[in-house]
């Protein structure tokens, strides 16, 4: 048969369908599906009871989602990871019998692993997003993987939505566009047509998705376990990590050059820690609710699209975790690293929360497509304790030999039997049920907007700008007009304000002029990351660096390098030329890098020493632009003597004030001084708001992170970034 241009093309039309409005949804076998957003679970109205296993219709579609992508040589999800030791500082014996919780003597080695979830491998670190918070404790009784996130909601309330919600997400299908970000037309189609997603929203658009490192995040487990203890008592739990270092943010603008200028960000911001001995630590907390007192809150604490506020939950912080150990080769331990929701240790269980009982399905499932069915043999996966089953054997790429001629059980030989509950042996709790198979949610699970409203409120006024300016930047690139204008719409249900701000700034539809929804103006403590800092002012592992051309003070220079690094932080020496830079005196130094090399963006903050060097710098556009941009992202920036008029011209802020006499200033974080020595201005006795000196004033403005005020007035507005 004689081919013709179009050949292919009518070939393919033979396997070619479109999706049609009046299109029922229906199964691969094809029976018409009746609700397509519901597990089949045995409900009563106030409480959801366990997901069950004979929902075909569920399955399917999950198990279908988990074979989506099969394997690739190098295409995985983008992520990195580190060992480390989990320690108890106070045993949680009255609430579980799980030794790892009880017994303080013990060290538990961890993995704890970090990614994005959009984005593909080779995607950047510094996306807006969800980032993964996945920690594997080897614990004596076998292994316990939180499978958490540093955002403690989620999008949905029902795992039967996960493969809607992914796909949404990802690149769309028709045109793979685009990598790693949710600032399309398809993710926020789905986000106003599952109003559940709202208060999940507010997070994402937050600071909490641009996270300055992974050291300086939370990680949650999100999903609601149970602990039970020795007296059979069940509470219900909520895992929760807070680091040491305190919850810190890029902004926006330095997250969108960083991804350019730097993909591997946070990847090496991890790894530098480690290998500098500067180990990253979290404190560990539980937040507990007796069974009986499940039904006392307004909203369903199996909901995991709804937080447990503090006030109604404290947080009991019980332990530590730390990483203090870099993997020896990235793929056979963070690559094949796999975590299950569903391994958990004896007096650690779960509960109904639909999205856990999903995922206690679907992630074993997918590690199985993912790395076939012996993936838990693999040495970064398999438990330090002794672990031995006559009958899960076989498959591909086993490799573990067992000797004898039984493979089951019972067996003649008694070989292999299970273990009693007094000689460590599962069990599962022993929960009542009496409810309707139904795909259904309970009452509770209905209210969607009451914790939107919640996080936004808590948020300080910085927070909240930052939010508006988020959710704008995104439906600016969606570009058709029904997916932003109801989005606009929708957040009227939050905050009048809010949804005026963004309708305004995308061009929705209308302006809302009253709220959808009344808003109380209840807060709630530990939603704003503003009130995670850390209990000293620090600048540990701070980047910070100091810009050199030939004819520097080496006195100034050297001085407040050591001074730096006396207080832990990283150093860096940005020099016009990488080959060597020589002081006024004489000395040479040999730069980190030099100019073309590097940005602002990368550094948390900037020293100018004086000297003559600054005619040089005063001609160098990225030197320049290098202070401009590092006052623009709100970074603290230091000059001493002949750089003062230097950083002034490059800021151009009448607001701003620099040393104009013998002295020293600071003004919006810029901390400059003249007429003072060397050795005078690198002087450090204490680090506090009211200190005096010069390295002192510039030491505590590194150690607030940034300087919110500056974007508060309006000054870097008027600041070309």
């Amino acid at each position: 048969m004689a081919t013709t241009a179009d050949s292919k093309v009518a070939d393919l039309e033979k396997e070619t369908v479109e999706v049609q409005k009046g299109d029922h949804q229906t199964t691969d076998y094809g029976i018409k599906i009746s609700d397509p957003d519901h597990w089949l679970r045995f409900v009563d109205g106030s409480h959801n009871g366990p997901s069950l296993l004979e929902d075909q219709i569920a399955r399917e579609k999950i198990m279908r989602f988990d074979h989506e992508r099969i394997p690739e040589r190098v295409v995985h999800a983008r992520g990195t990871g580190a060992f480390g030791t989990f320690r108890l500082f106070e045993s949680a014996g009255d609430v579980t019998s799980a030794g790892v919780l009880n017994d303080t003597s013990r060290e538990t080695p961890v993995f704890l692993r970090f990614s994005t979830v959009q984005g593909s491998k080779g995607s950047a670190d510094t996306v807006r997003d969800v980032r993964g918070f996945a920690v594997k404790m080897y614990t004596s009784e076998g292994n316990w993987d939180i499978v958490g996130n540093n955002i403690p909601v989620f999008f949905i309330q029902d795992a039967i939505k996960f493969p809607d919600v992914v796909h949404s997400v990802k690149p769309e299908p028709h045109n793979e566009v685009p990598q790693g970000q949710t600032a399309h037309n398809n993710f926020w189609d789905f986000a106003y047509l599952h109003s559940e997603a709202t208060h999940m929203l507010q997070w994402i658009m937050s600071d909490r998705a641009i996270p300055r490192s992974y050291r300086m995040m939370q990680g949650f487990g999100v999903n609601t376990y149970s602990l039970v203890n020795v007296q059979g008592k069940r509470h219900f739990v909520k895992f929760i990590f807070t680091p040491e270092l305190g919850v810190h943010s890029l902004v926006w603008d330095e997250a969108l050059k960083i991804g350019g200028q730097d993909p591997d960000f946070h990847r090496k911001d991890l790894m530098d820690a480690i290998d500098a001995g500067q180990f990253p630590k979290w404190k560990f907390g539980l937040q507990l609710i007796p069974e009986e007192k499940q039904d006392d809150f307004e909203f369903d604490i199996l909901d995991a699209t709804k937080v447990w506020p503090e006030e109604l939950v404290p947080i009991r912080y019980i332990g530590e975790l730390e990483l203090n150990r870099n993997v020896d080769e990235f793929f056979p331990q963070t690559e094949q690293v796999a975590f299950c929701t569903s391994h958990v240790v004896p007096g650690i269980d779960f509960s109904n929360d639909p999205l856990l009982q999903g995922r206690n399905f679907s992630y074993f499932d997918t590690q199985i497509s993912r790395l076939g069915p012996n993936w838990e043999e693999l040495p970064i996966n398999r438990p330090v304790c002794p672990y031995m089953s006559l009958v899960n054997r076989d498959g591909a790429m086993r490799h573990r030999i067992t000797k004898g001629k039984v493979n089951y059980w019972p067996n003649r030989f008694e070989a292999n039997p299970p273990a009693t509950q007094a000689e460590g042996g599962f069990t599962s709790y022993p929960e009542k049920h009496q409810a309707v198979k139904s795909r259904d949610l309970s009452s509770k699970f209905k209210e969607h907007f009451n914790q939107a409203q919640l996080f936004y409120n808590s948020l300080s006024d910085i927070e909240k700008a930052h939010v508006a300016k988020a959710y704008s930047f995104e439906l600016d690139h969606c570009d058709e007009n029904i997916v932003y204008s109801r989005i606009s719409d929708r957040l009227s249900v939050v905050d009048l304000n809010l949804a005026q701000t963004v309708a305004k700034n995308v061009g929705g539809k209308t302006v809302p002029t009253k709220p959808a929804k009344e808003n109380k103006g209840l807060k709630a403590k530990g939603l704003s990351q503003l009130e995670y800092q850390p209990k000293t002012p620090t600048i540990a592992t701070r980047r910070i660096a100091i810009l050199l051309a030939d004819g520097f003070d080496n006195a100034a220079y050297n001085g407040m390098k050591q001074t730096l690094q006396k207080q832990n932080a990283f150093v860096f020496t940005i020099g016009s030329q990488r080959k060597g830079v020589t002081a006024e005196s004489g000395e040479v130094v040999i730069p980190d890098h030099h100019f073309p090399g590097m940005r602002s963006t990368l550094f948390d903050a900037t020293f100018v020493p004086g000297g003559k060097h600054i005619a040089t710098l005063s001609k160098n556009g990225i030197a320049k632009h290098w202070i401009a941009e590092s006052f623009a992202h709100l970074k603290p920036v230091a000059g001493l003597n002949e750089a003062v008029p230097f950083i002034a011209k490059q800021i151009a802020l009448d607001q701003v004030k620099v040393a104009s006499g013998k002295g020293v200033a600071e003004s919006y974080g810029v901390v400059t001084a003249l007429g003072v020595s060397a050795s005078e201005a690198v002087r450090v006795s204490k680090v506090e708001k009211d200190a005096s000196g010069f390295a002192e004033k510039f030491i505590w403005e590194v150690s607030k992170h940034r300087n919110w005020q500056r974007e508060l007035d309006g000054l870097v507005d008027e600041v070309a970034a």
